[in-house]
């Protein structure tokens, strides 16, 4: 039997010196991290060992806390704009853009949870659920792989990757209750498809010695979308996010010592696999992994999905008029953080302006060149063009995307990057390709300024006639008018000069490098 390292139970935890090593957030959000661990607090104010006693009672919260008030929260949304008559006043439009895509939407989950298993004794199994199944957690389990040694096919994207009594515990069921959450079968929607075979053993699977593998570290079993464009892959990994909060019952809950279980055979390979190192340190686990096997978890999270209906941020209905979710901000930091991305220093006011490339067939900028030298002309400017392809490193795009001020693309997943943009930059969208919405509404929900291109007579298509799915804006490629571009090139940069958190960022930059002028 092979056996992974014991995830210790809280109360012993208590009785032993806590590895504070493995609080690896940014500073702003380690007393949001206190705030909800109030057993932690206690003992780092005791152990003088503990480095962060200034993180903590302090008065703050994430904003999904049951007793958080609504000015203490991690951030207030912003809705300077009309909420064309959604609601009747503007507090309310901030509380439904909050429930829609913040930290609201965290609270939503956790009120939501129901038992949809008992346990009777510690060793007991548990499942517990938010509605429709979109987010659960459960504590020893068993899930039988042994039928998928007999399956050839490759497994992405099914519903019967388990059947009958292929998944269960040792626990009170309530089935119907369970069954009527079962409601949103879809591959990408809910865990109905895997959690309506869940079924009472007879016997505890792990005491009793019915399993081939026992897992005790805690595991996240991943359903995920498209690994190679960034826009979809990207709902993953916020998705995960937002259920480490929704799981924030103890001190754990942001260890990257936890296991990932994709749930499908093909082996992972994205362009942008280096984003799981800010959920774990571990190699990822696939169906293959324990195929043939019976397979017993002691702690299992089942998080929120990338394809919910009225999920993050797929398919986010978002009311007009607002912006900047702190649920976006924090998972922006969290991954740069995490990934070490670094911020440069700032030795002058020039603005950086970062051009996407595109080396694709479709949307390619026919009269890049001359683009980039007209704005070059501008000696407030510091352009860069870049291809974010396999041959940049992620992370090396990561450090570009954080130090850019105007962030300039034409339509395409690549523009998911603005979601690593700081706070005072403007996303460009040179064309939105007819599809008007998604990385506008992506850009609100980060809180960047967005613009894109506004005079269709300044703008010329061509079409290669190879493309036989109908004419479509998104499968030609264009040439833009230089003056035009340059117009809004000037707009962008003004936004960010005149934006309070650049001045000051700039001005914090100046007076760190006056002040170790004077030390040398």
């Amino acid at each position: 039997m092979h056996k992974c390292s014991l995830l210790l139970p809280v109360l012993f935890l208590q009785a032993l010196s806590y590895n504070y090593s493995s609080i690896n957030l940014p500073d702003e959000h380690l007393l949001y991290f206190f705030r909800n661990l109030p057993q932690l607090t206690e003992r780092c104010l005791k152990d003088k060992e503990c480095l962060f006693k200034e993180h903590l009672n302090k008065d703050r919260c994430w904003g999904y806390e049951h007793d958080c008030e609504w000015t203490k929260q991690y951030s207030i949304p912003a809705c300077p704009g009309d909420h064309k008559g959604w609601v009747k006043s503007k507090f309310a439009q901030q509380t439904t853009f909050h429930t829609q895509a913040d930290f609201g939407y965290v609270k939503e989950q956790i009120k939501e949870m129901k038992m949809m298993c008992d346990p009777l004794f510690p060793d007991d199994s548990s499942l517990e659920c938010s509605e429709h199944l979109r987010f659960c957690r459960a504590r020893n389990i068993m899930m039988n792989f042994t039928k998928l040694a007999h399956r050839d096919e490759p497994i992405r994207y099914k519903m019967d990757v388990l059947g009958d009594g292929d998944i269960g515990g040792y626990c009170e069921l309530h089935r119907d209750k369970l069954l009527k959450e079962a409601d949103h079968i879809s591959p990408l929607q809910s865990w109905g498809p895997e959690l309506r075979y869940f079924t009472k053993l007879k016997r505890r699977p792990i005491v009793q010695g019915d399993c081939d593998v026992v897992v005790e570290k805690p595991t996240f079993v991943m359903k995920i979308d498209a690994t190679v464009n960034m826009y979809h892959h990207f709902c993953d990994f916020l998705n995960l996010y937002a259920s480490l909060h929704v799981n924030t019952t103890d001190e754990y809950t942001f260890s990257t010592d936890v296991n990932v279980l994709i749930w499908e055979s093909f082996e992972y390979r994205s362009a942008f696999g280096d984003t799981w190192e800010a959920f774990t340190e571990h190699p990822l686990w696939d169906l293959k992994t324990f195929k043939g096997r019976t397979v017993c978890f002691k702690n299992i999270v089942f998080p929120l999905l990338p394809r919910m209906i009225f999920g993050l941020y797929y398919n986010t209905p978002i009311i007009y008029g607002c912006e900047r979710s702190g649920l976006f901000d924090a998972f922006s930091k969290h991954v740069l953080h995490r990934l070490k991305i670094p911020l440069y220093h700032r030795k002058n006011k020039m603005i950086r302006i970062t051009v996407i490339s595109r080396n694709t067939k479709y949307r390619r900028i026919v009269n890049e060149e001359e683009l980039l030298k007209a704005i070059k002309k501008n000696d407030q400017y510091e352009v860069k063009r870049v291809v974010y392809d396999r041959d940049m490193s992620f992370k090396k795009q990561l450090e570009i995307t954080r130090n850019s001020d105007v962030f300039i693309g034409i339509h395409g997943a690549g523009l998911t990057h603005l979601m690593f943009l700081p706070p005072w930059a403007v996303l460009f969208e040179l064309y939105n390709c007819e599809d008007t919405s998604c990385y506008f509404d992506l850009a609100r929900l980060k809180g960047v300024k967005y613009i894109t291109w506004q005079k269709a007579d300044k703008i010329k298509s061509f079409e290669d006639g190879t493309y036989k799915g109908g004419a479509h804006a998104k499968f030609a490629n264009y040439s833009f008018d230089v003056e035009e571009f340059t117009r809004l090139v000037d707009i962008a940069a003004k936004h960010v000069k005149n934006h309070p958190e650049f001045q000051d960022f700039v001005k914090r930059a100046a007076k760190k490098e006056s002040i170790l002028h004077e030390e040398l």
